[in-house]
């Protein structure tokens, strides 16, 4: 698990990094694909740690995360596009938070709390 959380986090990192650099220099639509490539990431993981059940409590910041981001790709059809264009971004830079949050504090042996 810490593995995958790990490599979870920089992927983020390096993704929202890149294509807001990337977009910044061409200023063409990389900003559209990274809007999706970090999304679809994020999807992805999020799928990943629901069905390991890993950080899934009850009113934990991830789970409430997880049910903001379905009702959001839900309603997309319905007209949620336009919010989320505005929000996504926040919402990706959150999701890395919770992300390293539970790579630091979280994952730590029992001893380490003692230094």
């Amino acid at each position: 698990m810490k593995k995958f959380k790990t490599f979870d986090l920089w992927t983020s990192i390096i993704l929202i990094i890149g294509f807001t650099i990337v977009s910044l220099i061409n200023r063409d639509g990389t900003f559209m694909v990274g809007y999706f490539v970090v999304g679809g990431w994020q999807v992805i993981s999020m799928i990943v740690h629901t069905i390991k059940k890993w950080f899934i409590e009850k009113r934990g910041a991830r789970r409430i995360y997880h049910w903001i981001t379905l009702i959001s790709l839900a309603t997309m059809p319905i007209g949620s596009f336009w919010i989320l264009l505005i929000i996504a971004p926040v919402m990706a830079i959150y999701y890395t938070w919770i992300c390293y949050y539970e790579l630091s504090y979280k994952m730590q042996r029992p001893l380490a709390q003692f230094r």
